[in-house]
């Protein structure tokens, strides 16, 4: 009998507030991709995680597309989340 262990990982759970706070900042008129991104890099560096520019700036206009809901922020972030 063949058992299968499958690889888990601690996702995080960014705070309801950050995301909020997040969210205000990204929805801010001005803001182009690149600031977006950088905002995005910030936000997860302070938390201990990496995430490249690139993938940041693709990330923010996802973002952006599904309306800033907190739900696809929260699945965005844990997509680009490295932990350093």
């Amino acid at each position: 009998m063949a058992h299968t262990m499958r690889a888990t990982s601690a996702v995080e759970k960014f705070a309801e507030s950050d995301l909020c706070t997040l969210r205000e900042e990204l929805a801010r008129s001005g803001l182009d991709s690149r600031q977006a991104a950088e905002l995005i890099g910030a936000f997860l560096g302070v938390r201990g995680y990496g995430v490249s520019s690139c993938a940041a700036r693709d990330a923010a206009t996802r973002i952006e597309s599904y309306g800033c809901s907190l739900a696809s922020m929260q699945e965005e972030l844990e997509k680009l989340a490295r932990v350093m």
